[in-house]
C-alpha cells in the first residue's frame, strides 16, 4: 500500500517503456525525489521520470514512520547492505555501509539529525569551482530554509513553508539535563541561537526532521518520499522495483549526448533533454563507469568501452569515522534502552501504544543533544598536535588544502560529540541496564578513499574502499575525541548520572591501549561524499559548477557525491539544499 497521493506518479513497465520524457531522474532518494517535485511544478509542461531501485514503504511500515524506530531499518530489505573492503587501519575490518534503497533513500532510513556546517564550508564550495555566486553559504542557506517546514519557536533560523517538516523532540531522557552545563563548565559555549546559521560551534539541542502535526496526533518522520513527493505535479511519474543499468550515449557525440537510460532488462527509455543521477555517493560514480565514463584503468578491467576518461569518477570518498564511550546510568534513570533491548516487550508495547494514539511517547524521541567543536576549545596542545600531522606530509590536493584551512578557522567545527540515550556500543549489549553514550566523530578526516565497480554486472556490489585511518591525523583525532567525552563524562553534573564506564572502560589509559580500542572499535556515521565532485577537471572533478558532468552535454549529479569537501554536518540538509539550487539551475536552462 502506497499513500493514496502517489498512486498517480506510480507506473507500470510497460507505460513507462511506451513514452519519452524531458527528464530522467535515476534514484528517488533524498535529493532525487525533491529535485523531481521542485522541476515538475517548474516545468509542469516536462513529463518527468524518476526511476527508483527500491519499493515505495507502506504508510504503516513502523521502520520508517515511527522517529523512535530510527536505524531499525538499516539492514533491512530497504538498505542496499554494502559493506566497505577490508580495511588494514582498523584491524582488516569490514564496515557496514548503509544507503536507502526505498523511495525516500536514505532520508527513510537515517537518524532524523537536522543541522547545518558552518559558512565558511559551503563558502569553500565556490572557491574551490571557481563559482562563487553559483555556490556560497548565502545560497545554501536560501535552498536549504526553502525545503524546511519548521514547528516551534527559534523560528529565524529555520524554514517555515518548505515540504520537509522539522522541530525540537517533544518528550526527552530526564538526564539530558545534564548536557548543557557539563559542557559549559568546560568552557564550550551555549549555542542554541546561531547553531543553524553557519555558527555551529557550541553545544546545543538541535531539531529534527519530524512532523508533529499528522492525524490523529502522531509524531512521524518527513523525508523526500512523505513530504516532497505529494507536492509533485502530474507529470511526474515514479517507477519503483527498478534498476537503470547505464546511461545510453549517441554513438560518436562529442560532447556526450544522452538519449535516455537503459534499464537491467535492455530497455530502453528516452530522455529528450537530461539525464540527472541521484544515486548517492555509492552508486552515481558507478553509473557513471558502466556507462563508459571514468578511469581508464577501471573501464579496461570491467571490458567497459572507454567513451570519456575522467579520473575524478569514484575518488575523493569521504565519510564521518566516530567511537563510542558507554556509561551505565544510575538505578534511578531511565534510557531509550527499553525500547530496543526489553526481553518482555512490555514497556516498549506500552511505549508504541501511546505513539498508536497520537500521545507523548519514547517513541516520539530522536537524538537531541549536541556540540560541535574546534580543537582549541579542547586544549592548545591538542590543535597543535593534530596541526603538526595534518600538515606532514605538506598537502597538495585541492581538497586537503582547503581541510587544512579549516582547521585554522575557529568558525569551523572539528569534532561533533553526540549525547545519545541508550547503548550504541561497538560491543553487544550487556543484556540489562540503562546506558547513556557519548559518540565523537572526526568532522574532517583527512583519509579519502574511493569506490568503483567491480565489474561490467549491476549486479556485483561496488567496491568500497574508505582508506578509514589510513592519514595519521585521523587516529589522533579520533582518540583525541574520544578522551574528550570522558572528560565531559567526568564533569559534573554529568558525572552524577552514571556509574561505570563500559566503553572503552577505564583500563584503557596509555597512547598505545587508546590507540588500539580506536582501531578497533571505529565505526561510521554512514555519510559518504565526494566521488563525483564538484571541483575542476584537472583537481580530479567530475562535475562543474551547474553540476555537469564533464565530458557530457545533458548528464548531470545532483546528490550528496558532488560536495567536494566534507561538511562538519550530517548531509541531508545539502542533499536537500544541493537539489534545491539544482532545479533553480535547470528550470533555468529549459
Amino acid at each position: 500500500m502506497v499513500p493514496k497521493t502517489w498512486t498517480l506518479l506510480l507506473t507500470t513497465a510497460a507505460v513507462v517503456a511506451a513514452k519519452e520524457y524531458d527528464y530522467i531522474i535515476v534514484g528517488g532518494g533524498t535529493a532525487g525525489l525533491a529535485l523531481a517535485t521542485r522541476l515538475s511544478t517548474s516545468l509542469p509542461e516536462s513529463p518527468i521520470l524518476v526511476i527508483e531501485a527500491g519499493p515505495a514503504a507502506a504508510v504503516d511500515e513502523l521502520r520508517i514512520t515511527v522517529p523512535g524506530f530510527r536505524g531499525s531499518g538499516l539492514g533491512s530489505i530497504y538498505d542496499w547492505n554494502f559493506t566497505t573492503t577490508a580495511q588494514p587501519h582498523i584491524a582488516n575490518r569490514t564496515i557496514d555501509v548503509n544507503r536507502g534503497k526505498v523511495l525516500g533513500g536514505s532520508s527513510a532510513l537515517n537518524y532524523l539529525c537536522y543541522d547545518r556546517a558552518a559558512a565558511a564550508e559551503y563558502d569553500a564550495w565556490g572557491s574551490l569551482i571557481n563559482n562563487t555566486d553559483r555556490w556560497n553559504w548565502d545560497v545554501m542557506l536560501s535552498a536549504m530554509l526553502k525545503s524546511e517546514n519548521f514547528t516551534g519557536e527559534d523560528g529565524d533560523k529555520h524554514g517555515r513553508t518548505g515540504p520537509i517538516r522539522t522541530t525540537y523532540n517533544r518528550k526527552v531522557p530526564e538526564f539530558l539535563s545534564t548536557w548543557k552545563p557539563s559542557l559549559n563548565k568546560l568552557g564550550v559555549p551555549i549555542n542554541d541561537g546561531a547553531s543553524l546559521g553557519g555558527k555551529p560551534v557550541g553545544v546545543m539541542y538541535q531539531p529534527t526532521n519530524i512532523n508533529p502535526n499528522p492525524e490523529p496526533g502522531r509524531w512521524t518522520r518527513s523525508n523526500s518520499a512523505t513530504d516532497y513527493l505529494p507536492l509533485a505535479g502530474s507529470n511526474l511519474e515514479v517507477r519503483t522495483n527498478t534498476r537503470v543499468a547505464k546511461v545510453d550515449f549517441i554513438p560518436g557525440s562529442q560532447p556526450l549526448l544522452a538519449s535516455g537510460v537503459v534499464l537491467e532488462d535492455g530497455t530502453k527509455i528516452t530522455a529528450r533533454k537530461e539525464v540527472i543521477l541521484s544515486a548517492g555517493a555509492v552508486q552515481s560514480p558507478g553509473l557513471l563507469e558502466l556507462s563508459g565514463i571514468g578511469q581508464p584503468a577501471v573501464l579496461n578491467a570491467a571490458n567497459i568501452t572507454v567513451l570519456r576518461a575522467l579520473p575524478g569518477v569514484g575518488e575523493n570518498y569521504q565519510d564521518h569515522i566516530r567511537l563510542s564511550n558507554v556509561y551505565r546510568l544510575k538505578d534511578n534513570y531511565s534510557s531509550f534502552d527499553p525500547m530496543i533491548y526489553d526481553n518482555t516487550g512490555s514497556i516498549a508495547t506500552e511505549q508504541l501504544r501511546l505513539w498508536l494514539a497520537g500521545k507523548p511517547s519514547w517513541y516520539d524521541y530522536t537524538s537531541t543533544a549536541y556540540a560541535f567543536l574546534n580543537w582549541d576549545l579542547i586544549n592548545t596542545t591538542t590543535q597543535s598536535t593534530l596541526a603538526h600531522l595534518a600538515s606532514h606530509p605538506s598537502p597538495t590536493h585541492a581538497v586537503d588544502i582547503q581541510k587544512s584551512k579549516f582547521l585554522t578557522d575557529p568558525s569551523v567545527p572539528q569534532l561533533e560529540i553526540i549525547m545519545e540515550s541508550n547503548f550504541v556500543g561497538a560491543t553487544p549489549y550487556p543484556g540489562t541496564g540503562n546506558f547513556v553514550t557519548l559518540i565523537s566523530s572526526v568532522m574532517h578526516p583527512l583519509s579519502r578513499g574511493s569506490v568503483h565497480i567491480s565489474n561490467s554486472s549491476i549486479h556485483s556490489p561496488p567496491l568500497i574502499n574508505p582508506s578509514y585511518l589510513s592519514h595519521p591525523y585521523d587516529i589522533q583525532a579520533l582518540i583525541a575525541g574520544a578522551k574528550y567525552a570522558r572528560r565531559i563524562a567526568h564533569t559534573k553534573p554529568l558525572s552524577d548520572i552514571w556509574t561505570q564506564e563500559v566503553e572503552p572502560g577505564q583500563k584503557i589509559e596509555t597512547d598505545a591501549e587508546w590507540e588500539a580500542f580506536a582501531r578497533s572499535a571505529m565505526g561510521s556515521f554512514f555519510h559518504p561524499v565526494g566521488t563525483c565532485a564538484m571541483l575542476p577537471e584537472k583537481e580530479g572533478g567530475v562535475v562543474d559548477a551547474e553540476l555537469k558532468v564533464y565530458g557530457t552535454s545533458n548528464v548531470r549529479v545532483v546528490d550528496c557525491s558532488v560536495i567536494p569537501v566534507l561538511l562538519s554536518a550530517h548531509i541531508q540538509t545539502a542533499a536537500y539544499g544541493i537539489a534545491e539550487v539544482a532545479a533553480g539551475v535547470i528550470a533555468g536552462r529549459a
